[in-house]
């Protein structure tokens, strides 16, 4: 049984947490989502934003790629279906597993390592492009080094994209319905949601940051902020998902969806 908390964290045990949940949610979480994910897609979000329509990351034919927290690593497969030189990495290695068994599956390898987004295990000026589709950057309690690191390994002038919940979505309970329509919550607290276990170990961490938090923290790591995208729920879209639903989702975003460079003194 796990017990949901407010409480402050380490980046350490942030880490330990996120590795211990996704090691045992992996398997459950691909039998729920699988189907809308699939196997080799490129799916950015619950409203179902798909990059080969969004077309978000341009051309990839050629362009060295990161994916960062690539779960099963759906949407690099799709990447390398392109044309892409895709590598990507997870802080789980159950997820990892059950990437190497979708690839058997569809026949597309993907190069993976086990690593964590505050410490790439990457040289300098290496890819071409970052993204991440709901991938590790909630679920670090600092992010400015994440940031740091992903524009340290990007070329001058690279490209990242990134999908989160957006920030609104947290002054809401998660709770699809029309009954988790009001606010519970600030805005301003930015204190983790946390998930501890019986003996008060945290096994689940995601971390509240603000627009303005976003946004400061991709400019204080060198990044020039391009776009972001805030997804409207598709008309007839019925898929469910935690606090995504078709009763909520017409009248509050879900999904923010940043666009950012590298910019020139990165």
């Amino acid at each position: 049984m796990v017990e949901p908390r407010r409480v402050e964290l380490t980046e350490a045990q942030t880490s330990r947490a996120s590795r211990t949940y996704w090691d045992g949610a992996a398997a459950e979480y691909l039998a729920e989502h699988g189907d809308f994910l699939g196997d080799d897609r490129f799916v950015w979000c619950p409203e179902g934003v798909d990059e080969e329509a969004a077309q978000l990351l341009g051309p990839v034919r050629g362009k060295r790629i990161l994916e960062v927290g690539c779960g099963a690593a759906q949407c690099s497969r799709w990447l390398a279906g392109q044309g892409a030189d895709v590598v990507a990495f997870d802080i789980s290695l159950e997820q990892l597993r059950i990437a190497h068994e979708l690839d058997v599956r569809t026949g597309t390898a993907v190069r993976t390592v086990a690593a964590d987004a505050v410490a790439l295990p990457y040289r300098d000026s290496t890819f071409d492009i970052v993204c991440s589709a709901f991938g590790a950057l909630p679920f670090v309690a600092d992010a400015g080094t994440a940031f740091r690191e992903i524009a340290r390994v990007l070329k001058p002038a690279g490209l990242l994209v990134f999908s989160v919940t957006h920030p609104f979505r947290w002054t809401m309970p998660d709770d699809p319905s029309a009954a988790g329509l009001r606010i519970t919550h600030s805005y301003f607290d930015r204190t983790p949601y946390v998930e501890v276990d019986a003996s008060g170990t945290p096994v689940y961490a995601e971390h509240h940051r603000t627009t303005g938090d976003w946004i400061r923290e991709l400019t204080g790591a060198g990044f020039v902020v391009d776009d972001l995208l805030e997804p409207e729920w598709p008309a007839g879209h019925q898929l469910v998902w935690g606090g995504w639903g078709p009763e909520r989702g017409p009248l509050v975003p879900g999904t923010a969806i940043w666009t950012a460079h590298k910019g020139q003194f990165a």
